[in-house]
Formats: structure tokens, sequence, C-alpha cells
């Protein structure tokens, strides 16, 4: 199968912006260049609209798009303890398969192609994964102690056994400690034995909130990056999810260690949890790429909106509008995402023989003209529902806004009714 995207201004992730053609050939991209005359079996016009790289969200929890809405305006301890925890104990597999079906629509519609998410019922995020089309790296959530953490490093073992690099690669498993907090050294070391059983990467929490870091310091006496970094945890390539506390120490111990960092701009604010640091961090040559954090905490599920809230973030943090740039953002959501998560071979820029996860954008819109500066433009002007086209391994998942294979109406009724039977009324 191949189809060729004409017409379209070009945002490669590693050269200028230019108007030119994209050949692709069943999953990869086999060719960029202007005017290309090999025919194709579907071509696609992409006069008006920007063609880049498929959005990468770092850190996710999307079988929790049924909490959207549901506990607002609640600080983190007590949206976790008292409204989320409880919740989640009652929840069934079938409703993980729902909630995460539409979370994932919902990522493709605005624009995101790839995604790394932890939870519980993973085999059913995988299986909502194969449905949708689109690309992710899971990993089962271990967290307690005990037999409780025993039980979820075999389950964590099992996905990787069933779903580890199914669909041609599309799916990948890496190892989910929840957080220093959650998980005793005991488990931590399991989860780290378990990642080079595996040989996978590992994804964590890490000082997401100053209570975190008070807490760790007052149990072991060291802060959450010290607890871990003693453990070992750093020896594995690590995607440390929020990173938003993390001392001039910190920073010296994870500036040499094969480490992302999945800035979550949107979440950390509506939790109160503070504003990270990530001019700081990315000066230091750490890497840093963005991410929604569950609907639970977020609301939506749009890279757009996480791309002008970081920015945002960090011009006020520093006090100069210059601290960043707009290209910088649009690398944080493409390139530098595809780092954190080690898949930067494969995704994160268009270029001949990389993965086809494309998308294009619709710049023929009232909020996107005139149009000085592309990278301006999509950063700071763009929404989710200016993406008229999601490619995801070279298919076709969403052209002119509608979706190919998936009826949205049927899945919005069945996650209304999740919500009915689990949510009490929130006046």
């Amino acid at each position: 199968m191949k189809i060729k995207i004409k017409n379209g201004i070009v945002l490669d992730m590693v050269g200028v912006p230019e108007r030119k053609d994209i050949l692709i050939e069943n999953d990869k991209i086999i060719q960029i260049a202007k005017n290309i005359t090999e025919e194709a079996d579907e071509t696609i016009d992409a006069s008006n609209r920007a063609v880049m790289p498929g959005l990468i969200n770092c850190h996710n929890h999307v079988g929790m798009s049924i909490f959207r809405g549901y506990s607002d305006d609640l600080e983190l301890q007590d949206w976790l303890q008292k409204a989320i925890w409880p919740v989640e104990d009652k929840l069934k597999a079938e409703d993980i398969y729902y909630s995460s079906k539409l979370g994932c629509i919902e990522m493709l519609k605005s624009g995101t192609t790839t995604f790394n998410d932890m939870y519980f019922f993973m085999e059913d995020v995988a299986n909502a994964m194969i449905e949708t089309g689109i690309r992710g790296v899971i990993g089962r959530t271990i967290i307690s102690n005990g037999e409780e953490a025993d039980k979820r490093i075999y389950e964590a073992k099992k996905l990787y056994e069933e779903y580890h690099n199914r669909e041609e690669g599309r799916i990948k498993v890496n190892v989910a400690l929840h957080a220093p907090y959650t998980c005793p050294p005991d488990v931590i070391k399991k989860g780290i034995d378990l990642a080079k059983e595996c040989n996978v990467d590992i994804q964590i929490h890490l000082s997401e909130t100053e209570k975190e870091n008070e807490d760790i310091q007052k149990e072991y006496e060291k802060s959450p990056t010290q607890y871990l970094n003693d453990l070992g945890l750093f020896s594995r390539h690590c995607v440390l999810a929020h990173g938003v506390h993390l001392s001039e120490t910190d920073l010296e111990i994870l500036k040499d260690k094969n480490v992302g960092i999945s800035h979550n701009p949107i979440s950390n604010l509506k939790l109160a949890s503070g504003i990270a640091d990530i001019v700081k961090y990315r000066k230091l040559g750490l890497t840093v790429g963005l991410g929604t954090d569950g609907s639970g905490s977020t609301n939506t599920l749009d890279m757009f909106e996480e791309m002008k809230v970081a920015s945002y973030m960090q011009k006020v943090l520093h006090k100069k509008a210059s601290c960043i740039q707009a290209k910088e953002i649009l690398e944080m959501a493409t390139i530098e995402g595809a780092k954190v998560l080690g898949l930067e071979k494969e995704i994160g820029t268009l270029e001949v023989g990389k993965k086809a996860d494309i998308i294009l954008i619709n710049l023929q819109k009232p909020h996107l003209q005139p149009i000085h500066d592309i990278y301006s433009c999509l950063v700071y002007s763009a929404i989710g529902q200016d993406v008229d086209t999601t490619i995801v391994d070279g298919k076709i998942i969403m052209q002119n806004r509608e979706l190919k294979e998936i009826d949205e109406k049927d899945l919005i009724e069945k996650c209304n009714e999740i919500k009915e039977q689990y949510f009490k009324k929130i006046v």
C-alpha cells in the first residue's frame, strides 16, 4: 500500500519547513521531495495543511477518561485518596477497555499518535490500542507491598509476555513503578529486576509534589531521586513523570543518567503541584518531553493545549518571554518526546526510513491566519480540532476529521453508562 501526501508545508523537525510531498509505503516513509511523480494507491492533497510528525504524549493514564471532571479542584492527595482510588477499586476490565478506547480516539483526533501509559487492566488498554490503531508504550502499575505488590509484578510480566512488540512493534511494554512514596525499597528492586529480565525501560512518578519530597526525606533521609538512585533504578532507561521539585543535587544525579522527563504542565497547575523549571533542565542536558497525565487531572488529552501552557509557564517562571521558543516546545512534543520514550529511531521526525506517523493540520482557520511563523502558529494558535488527518504506521486512521473504523457515538454511550454505574452525582 502506497500513500502520497502532496503540496503540504512539511515540518520534518530536522530541517526548515518547506512545501514538499511525502511518499509512504506500508508502515514507513520512503521519500520526501518536491513534486514526487511516483503513483500511489491513495493521494492526499495537503494544500493549506501543515504536515508534521504525530505528537507524543509521554505520560498518561488513558483508562481514566471516565474520570474527566469528576473530582476537580482538589489537592493531589485528597484527589487520589478520597475521589479516585475508591472508584478505581470498583472498576472492571470492560470499563477500562471502553474508557481507554475513548481516550485513544481523543488523542488520535487531536494529533497524538504515540503515548506512554501506566494503569491497571492493561490488557484491555492494549486491546483498545489494537482496535484504534494508536502507537504506545504501556505498563501495569506496580504499587503497594508484600503479596499485593508481588501480584502486580506478576501481572506486569504477563503483560510483557502477551503484548510486548505486538502489532509489528506498535505496542511496547515497560515496567511501571508507581512512585517512591507507594513502592518500598524491596518492590523497587523487584521492578528493576523485572526490567532487566525483560530488557525493557522503566517509568515512574517522581517529585510531583513538595509533600512527596518531604515524606521520602523523613522516611529515608534522602530525596526521592537520591532514594531511587541508591536503589539502582537509573541503571535502566527511565521515563520520569513530573519531576516538578528537583533540587540541584537531584539534577546533578540525573544529568548523567539515561533518563527522560515527562513535563505535564496542565496537571501540575490544576493540582497545584508546582512548576517544573524545564528551561533549567534542558540547559543541563536533560531530555524533556510533554505529557497530559490522565483525564482525571488534566481533563483533556489535547497536546496542543499542553504546548501552550508549557511555554507560558516558563515565561512567567523566568520572567523572560524569550526563555523558550515555540520551535523548542514543538520539539518537546515530537522528537524530544520520542527520545524520552527511547523511540527516536522510529518516530518523532519525518525522515526516510522512519515510521509513517504523520498528522495534517488545516491552516485555513480564522484563528490560524495570517501566518507569520509556522512554529508560533502551531504552538500558540492551533488546537487539537485543527488536525484533519492522522496516519499511524502508514494507516490512515482519520481523514477530514472522520475516523475510519470507529463508532464514536456508541463508544460515548458506553462510557456514559459506566459513569452512571459508578459515580455519584456531583452538585
